[in-house]
């Protein structure tokens, strides 16, 4: 990998000491990251984890019937692969990507190996899953407490950190299964916020116009999972 290649956005790859890095870059082999190319299967062995620079993956819980929610998202502030940084082999969930981006593919035992060797990595990689529980708790409190347009308004601004722009390209259809409701239900939330003056909605994209309101529009909803990576890595997730 030559020099250019050094300048990341990753966080975790920017937030790695030189020694960490040596152990991994040479490994890490440049990919583009299109929709819905799937990262991880449920209960399928991790081959490959995914150290996203741009784009945004789904994390998916998946109940009977073929219904399924969102229960997390990874952008250029992480990684896939949470079960083989906690050493294990599979994850529970399918995650796969929502918004198309590129990044790298490292084998899961390169990286396995290379937290063996560096407690510093190891830290790193850990601390990155905590906040991964603290996104996945503060969405179940999102989802079983607040309403729909909260919820609705906390998911932008999560998806707002990771990219880059206002426009954010998505259906309603994909956002009703984000959300985990009927596609009706997301188009009068979105009617909500747009009412407001907050975004503006087409069939294909929503454009943030305000993210101070949908901050406040969250109520609480938002912030606190944010926090915790700021905590824990060092660097902002929001903006």
């Amino acid at each position: 990998m030559d020099d250019e290649q050094l300048n990341f956005r990753n966080e975790l790859l920017r937030a790695l000491g030189p020694q960490e890095r040596d152990l991994i870059v040479p490994h890490m082999e440049p990919i583009t990251l299109d929709v819905p190319l799937i990262l991880e299967m449920e209960r399928t062995p991790v081959g490959d984890v995914y150290i996203l620079e741009s784009g945004l993956a789904s994390i998916v819980a998946r109940f009977p019937g073929g219904r399924d929610i969102e229960v997390g998202i990874v952008g250029r502030e992480g990684m896939t692969g949470a079960a083989v940084m906690l050493g294990g082999d599979q994850s529970a969930n399918r995650t796969f990507m929502q918004v198309s981006g590129h990044g790298f593919k490292l084998p899961a035992p390169i990286l396995s190996a290379a937290m063996e060797e560096s407690r510093a990595l190891r830290s790193l990689l850990l601390a990155y899953v905590q906040t991964l529980l603290a996104q996945t708790t503060s969405t179940v409190l999102a989802n079983g407490h607040a309403k729909l347009e909260e919820r609705l308004a906390r998911w932008l601004l999560m998806v707002h950190d990771r990219t880059d722009g206002m426009t954010i390209s998505l259906t309603h259809e994909f956002l009703a299964v984000m959300l985990g409701v009927r596609r009706a239900g997301v188009t009068v939330a979105l009617h909500l916020l747009e009412g407001k003056g907050l975004i503006r909605s087409t069939r294909r994209q929503i454009v943030i116009l305000n993210r101070r309101g949908l901050i406040e529009e969250a109520h609480g909803s938002y912030g606190a999972a944010e926090e915790e990576y700021r905590r824990l890595i060092g660097s902002p997730l929001g903006r």
